[in-house]
């Protein structure tokens, strides 16, 4: 799994960070989505909206100020999101 967090505020006018990650399989997909609002929810943030099914291998989550992605790794590879916002600043990269 590879994830990433970049810092967009100063290239981005519609969120502050982005969080790019995948999934290898629907199950782990879900799971992490399923992670993300949980813990988030903990913490009293809910999500604005949701997009995309774990069949269309790409999930967003639009909490705000903070925008999850969460993909497939053929579709983490078609749309190439680290690229697109490579003058992101990097906060966190595991891989």
């Amino acid at each position: 799994m590879d994830i990433v967090l970049l810092d967009t505020r100063g290239i981005c006018s519609f969120a502050d960070y982005f969080m790019i990650c995948s999934g290898d399989t629907h199950r782990q997909i879900e799971a992490i989505r399923e992670q993300v609002g949980h813990t988030l929810k903990r913490e009293g943030i809910l999500p604005h909206h949701y997009e995309g099914t774990i069949d269309s291998g790409w999930l967003l989550l639009d909490f705000g100020d903070v925008i999850v992605h969460i993909f497939a790794p053929v579709e983490r590879e078609y749309y190439q999101l680290d690229k697109l916002w490579s003058q992101a600043t990097p906060v966190v990269r595991i891989q």
